[in-house]
């Protein structure tokens, strides 16, 4: 179903793109991080526009939970670790310094998007030893930090961290306002990019500058984000019926759930996996029945999922595309904090392209590569790669499309050959090639979404095979094909 926010928050449609077109710089995707470099390239008298594929704010931006914090988890421990204090200071720089570009931006356009500064918590209801030390690190990254046992959670925690002055907001009210003076594009997919030129499906656009704001690249080399980023999904049910809170929270255990309130109601927040591992489904479920545990006679207002670009150190790539192409930038592997990282990233790359230093590009650079941090997650994706690719070949279909019950999805046997097959509560069947389009993985049945989901790389279909997300460029192909 549709997001809360995209209820509350119409935006109107702008016609696709026909013919061709140049531009000094042009945005490949409308969601916050493509919207808000645009508005500051275009701020600083660079002619700049923007191709969406769909509507803009149509993808993560729309299904976020839309926290601006600097609280990023159980992160700062784990980046000091690896990379080592400094760094852990920069990261937790780069988040307050978004913060405050975000309350400048809102009162010098004087934009009303519900906007408020709350504190942040990390808290733990089981096991209050991890969150004693990643409190540690967080203060000594400089983050305005303080331990506490009251959380203003209707239950009882083990402990919190409360970070201050934090914000939430809503995300598509803010990017109406800011699209409202920029020249976009909707319905625009862009096909291939090769030097300044962008092959779209409404004609060439060519650009001095090229960004990559499209969520996941959709070029694979140069660059090979492909190798670098796996996609994971998470959950949301919003709730009404219960007593604010007053605050923002994420959950330090295994399990929880992370809550904001938001236009009256309670969001509920959780079940992450990665993309294409959720054959059993349950995720809505397993937050309905955290919230009534936690949360007792409050009813559902309704549900919606997220997906988010998980990098090998976990943190963002922002700034220059790769080495062999110093037009091209990107904004990507955002994780579950892309508010904070969507502006963080639109000042690094305005910077880059007006020549000017940045403090934190180094950092985020996407040519990093961090050994402590990135050797053994890079081994882990291309091995979960290599076994997605030969699942295709190498397994037999599960079942015979005959043992889907109604309103079941499943890689079965259709007429002799394995294919994808949905079955709808008519009893209708909606066969699809089961290859990902993008480097043939065989998809996986999402039964929460009911849709096709690439454990690869987090391409996504629905289940007559439309595209939904990239990086796959095409549709599935359907029943009757070989």
């Amino acid at each position: 179903m549709p997001s809360l926010w995209r209820q509350t928050a119409p935006i109107a449609p702008r016609p696709p793109l026909q013919g061709g077109l140049g531009a000094e710089a042009a945005v490949i995707g409308g969601g916050l991080a493509g919207i808000l470099t645009a508005a500051l390239l275009q701020e600083a008298g660079v002619d700049t526009v923007v191709l969406e594929a769909d509507r803009i704010g149509s993808g993560q931006t729309e299904n976020t939970t839309a926290k601006v914090t600097s609280q990023h988890g159980m992160f700062c421990r784990r980046l000091e670790q690896s990379l080592g204090p400094d760094a852990a200071r920069l990261y937790a720089g780069a988040g307050q310094q978004a913060l405050e570009w975000y309350q400048q931006l809102l009162w010098d356009r004087r934009i009303e998007c519900g906007w408020e500064r709350l504190p942040a918590y990390l808290y733990a209801v089981e096991e209050e030893d991890a969150l004693l030390q990643e409190f540690a690190a967080q203060e000594r990254a400089g983050l305005p930090v303080r331990l506490t046992e009251d959380a203003g959670l209707p239950f009882p925690v083990a402990g919190a961290v409360r970070c201050e002055n934090q914000a939430q907001f809503h995300p598509l009210r803010l990017l109406r306002a800011l699209a409202e003076e920029l020249t976009i594009w909707e319905g625009t997919r862009v096909l291939e990019a090769e030097g300044d030129q962008l092959r779209t499906t409404g004609g060439t656009v060519r650009a001095k500058h090229i960004i990559f704001c499209c969520h996941f690249p959709l070029v694979n080399a140069p660059g090979y984000y492909f190798l670098r980023m796996h996609q994971e999904r998470s959950y949301v049910v919003a709730l009404e019926g219960t007593p604010a809170v007053p605050g923002m929270y994420y959950s330090a255990d295994s399990g929880g759930a992370s809550l904001r309130m938001a236009e009256g109601l309670l969001l509920v927040g959780g079940g992450s996996h990665r993309t294409g591992e959720n054959r059993e489904g349950g995720k809505y479920e397993a937050l309905r029945r955290w919230a009534g545990l936690h949360f007792p006679g409050a009813s559902e207002a309704g549900h919606w999922s997220a997906q988010d670009c998980m990098t090998l150190d976990g943190m963002p790539y922002m700034g220059r595309f790769s080495a062999s192409t110093p037009q091209w930038y990107v904004a990507t592997g955002f994780g579950k904090w892309g508010m904070t990282a969507s502006m963080a990233a639109a000042h690094l790359i305005r910077d880059q392209i007006l020549g000017q230093e940045n403090a934190w590009a180094q950092l985020f650079s996407p040519q990093r590569f961090t050994p402590a941090a990135s050797a053994g997650r890079l081994l882990e994706e291309g091995l979960h790669a290599a076994r997605d690719l030969a699942r295709l070949p190498l397994t037999p279909p599960r079942a015979a499309a005959e043992a889907l019950p109604p309103g079941h999805g499943g890689v079965v046997e259709w007429d002799g050959r394995k294919a994808g097959v949905y079955k709808d509560p008519e009893g209708r069947c909606h066969v699809v090639d089961p290859r990902c389009p993008h480097l043939g993985c065989q998809l996986e049945w999402n039964p929460d979404e009911k849709s096709w989901d690439c454990p690869c790389h987090g391409s996504r279909f629905d289940c007559q095979g439309k595209l939904l997300t990239g990086p796959a460029q095409s549709g599935l192909r359907g029943e009757g094909l070989p």
